[in-house]
């Protein structure tokens, strides 16, 4: 869903994009190849791990949920713990989603309109959201990637260890079928790469497609 115009100059949004997919699949990796292809980028990881070192109400609110073992010698949430904490457990694993998940899509939407307020937005912006569609966040963004890989390959690249989280997710065809684009990573990070420079390529392309058209029926107008 689009909820305003993207695009570089002044005021302009630059074009929301979310990368999803399975644990394991390489979104962290897209990530860093968009970065690296011209987009800004933040992670989902990068602003949980400011909520639990900034957010007082969050601290508490994890305290009085999960008891102050869930605390580093810091005296802040410690990410591990907490993971230690959930761990087998399906109500605090809740609890937890339903705490972050909104404040995070509120600091990535702060963060969108910060980029918008440049001199010179860029003129794509990304985020990856692991449960982009479970949650229903997809209908924040304007282009949704898909990164995916076989159940083995995303086993392997995570150790060998099991992840219980993966029968609460969307089975990755479905997300598929939703997404703009998609990308099965089997191959190597340079493959996966120039991928991600076609994406950057035809999101800039369309961009620049919409401000020309913009601009011509500006001048239509003008001259009525």
């Amino acid at each position: 869903m689009r909820s305003g115009p993207a695009g570089s100059g002044p005021g302009s949004r630059p074009i929301a994009v979310a990368i999803t997919g399975g644990i394991g699949a390489g979104k962290s990796t897209a990530l860093a190849s968009f970065r690296r292809h011209g987009a800004a980028t933040v992670s989902s990881d990068e602003i949980v791990h400011h909520l639990l070192h900034n957010d007082p109400d969050v601290r508490k609110a994890l305290v009085e949920r999960l008891g102050e073992e869930i605390l580093g010698p810091d005296g802040l949430p410690d990410r591990e713990r907490i993971a230690v904490r959930v761990f087998k457990d399906r109500a605090a694993l809740d609890f937890l989603e339903k705490l972050l998940h909104p404040l995070v899509s509120r600091e990535y939407l702060a963060w969108r309109e910060q980029l918008a307020a440049l001199p010179e937005p860029p003129c794509v912006c990304v985020t990856e959201v692991p449960l982009l569609y479970e949650v229903g966040a997809d209908e924040r963004f304007d282009k949704v990637v898909v990164v995916t890989a076989p159940a083995k390959l995303r086993e392997a690249r995570r150790g060998g260890r099991k992840d219980d989280r993966e029968s609460r997710l969307l089975p990755d065809r479905e997300k598929a079928r939703r997404a703009d684009f998609v990308y099965v990573n089997t191959g190597t990070p340079e493959e996966l790469d120039a991928w991600v420079a076609g994406v950057m390529a035809t999101l800039t392309e369309d961009r620049s497609t919409e401000a020309s058209s913009e601009a011509a029926g500006g001048s239509a107008s003008s001259n009525v």
